[in-house]
């Protein structure tokens, strides 16, 4: 493939993509306008988990939602806002609760989920890079019966697709992770799930891209594009530190930029119905003795991941937009559930923990990432919308993205991530 390609945004998603193009030949260069730590893929849970691809417009959600948004301590929260756009976003989020949409979005995830982990899992082969890859599956568990029939029914839809899962009782649940103290109506165990460090992995794929002669430009704003006719011929940029603009050529360009993308779209005139949706991350020490797996505790939508020397602890969804704050509340009610699942010190407060960080994940209306060709454009590509799934499918999208740069017919359901669909 002897193409230039620009590709804006140097998360994990921007960088799959530039590692896939690469590998193909293209001459990429990848601009970023943030550090590290203010990317989404920084503070993750590190999962690579096909039993978690599922849409986040799901049936059955409308009640569920209903009753999360109105509460502040609630898995998923939305900010209220005089907002067009999010009224707009709002109507095709409920809209997109039905089965057929669900099942077809569902298969289509599992798909690019496991791509990803079959590349991934390649990359954990060099041993030149590290990124604590560790296959030790995944346990789901529920402390109600309403959390209990989700587990079951989660499981019924990605076991369709072939995803492995073992339905634990409370008993077998406290067998396989003694360390659970709370108490339990049952759960559910995934064999083939993978972990990481998502910081690790970044700074891995970074090096991978760089070997591969992919230029990346950090510390850069993506300022406008000129065009000829309908084709991208020039993408202008600036450097944050010096101001200096740069004109960089470009046979092709894709947009990486996860919450970012709303605020990009009007200056291209194309259509990003992307909101930022907060999430938190912790680092806490390992409970004595740790944790085998990670953890998910669904009726906190709590995420805990074991790594050597401390556990990574996740949660919520605050549809904010651009807003980064933390809000201790909701910061502190996460601490407080994995303390008292895991028997956790309860003395620890937000002030003790280690890397508190809030980042944003971008969620397009129905759930289910926007990937594909823009129309009105000969060459713009966008990558988008992968809510809480961006890690584990990100590999899967710049795969796909590659596929079609390349004109080739690829053996993911493009179709289903058409961004002409808003």
């Amino acid at each position: 493939m002897n193409k230039k390609v620009v590709v804006i945004g140097g998360g994990i998603i921007g960088i799959s993509s530039a590692i896939c193009l690469a590998e193909r030949g293209a001459k990429v260069i990848v601009i970023e306008k943030n550090k590290a730590r203010d990317i989404c893929s920084y503070g993750n849970a590190g999962w690579i988990t096909p039993c978690f691809a599922l849409p986040l417009a799901m049936p059955g959600m409308f009640f569920k939602s209903l009753k999360w948004m109105i509460d502040p301590n609630g898995p998923l929260y939305i900010k209220p806002s005089p907002s067009v756009d999010l009224m707009n976003w709002l109507i095709r989020f409920l809209k997109a609760m039905n089965t057929k949409q669900a099942m077809s979005a569902t298969e289509a995830l599992v798909k690019l989920s496991r791509k990803s982990l079959e590349l991934y899992r390649n990359l954990a082969q060099d041993k030149t890079l590290s990124f604590d890859y560790q296959e030790k599956g995944l346990l789901m568990v529920a402390e109600s019966e309403e959390s209990h029939r989700a587990l079951l029914e989660e499981l019924n839809y990605v076991s369709k697709f072939g995803v492995r899962g073992e339905v634990f009782t409370e008993s077998q649940v406290k067998e396989k992770e003694p360390q659970l103290k709370c108490n339990l109506k049952g759960g559910l165990f995934f064999p083939d799930e993978v972990h990481v460090d998502p910081n690790l992995l970044l700074s891995a794929m970074k090096k991978k891209a760089i070997h591969l002669g992919v230029t990346i430009m950090e510390d850069t704003t993506f300022l406008k594009v000129k065009k000829s006719q309908s084709k991208i011929t020039k993408v202008v940029v600036k450097n944050n530190t010096t101001s200096n603009e740069t004109e960089l050529d470009a046979d092709c360009v894709v947009l990486a930029t996860g919450s970012w993308s709303k605020s990009i779209a009007p200056s291209l005139n194309i259509t990003a119905p992307i909101f930022g949706g907060k999430g938190y991350s912790m680092r806490l020490p390992n409970s004595h003795p740790p944790i085998g797996q990670p953890i998910m505790v669904l009726d906190r939508k709590l995420a805990i991941t074991p790594h050597e020397n401390y556990l990574r602890i996740a949660g919520t969804l605050e549809l904010v937009d651009q807003d980064f704050s933390i809000t201790t509340r909701r910061a502190n009610n996460i601490l407080k559930g994995a303390q008292f699942c895991l028997g956790l010190d309860p003395k620890t407060t937000l002030s003790d923990v280690e890397d508190l960080w809030a980042g944003l994940r971008p969620c397009s209306p129905d759930g289910v990432p926007m990937i594909g060709a823009v129309k009105n454009y000969d060459n713009l590509f966008v990558a988008i919308g992968h809510q809480m799934l961006g890690l584990q499918s990100g590999f899967g999208t710049g795969y796909l993205i590659a596929d079609l740069i390349e004109g080739k017919k690829s053996d993911l359901d493009a179709a289903v991530f058409d961004p002409n669909r808003f």
